[in-house]
């Protein structure tokens, strides 16, 4: 998922308003993730090389990606 100042949906998510996480990052060396079904929950922060780190771990668990 690209990320930008705005918030952006996993393109995984479930459309019909099942598990969902959108992410922005709002400047450099921070991102941010948040329940996309409950937006006015507090964010998780992370340092974008974290993030970056978590998403290719992930990436590389699913071969479908």
């Amino acid at each position: 998922m690209p990320l930008t100042r705005t918030w952006a949906k996993s393109s995984h998510s479930d459309p019909n308003g099942g598990n969902c996480i959108e992410a922005r990052q709002p400047g450099t060396g921070t991102v941010q993730v948040r329940d996309s079904k409950d937006t006015s929950s507090p964010s998780l922060s992370f340092s974008s090389d974290c993030w970056q780190a978590f998403t290719a771990t992930v990436r590389a668990a699913d071969p479908d990606d």
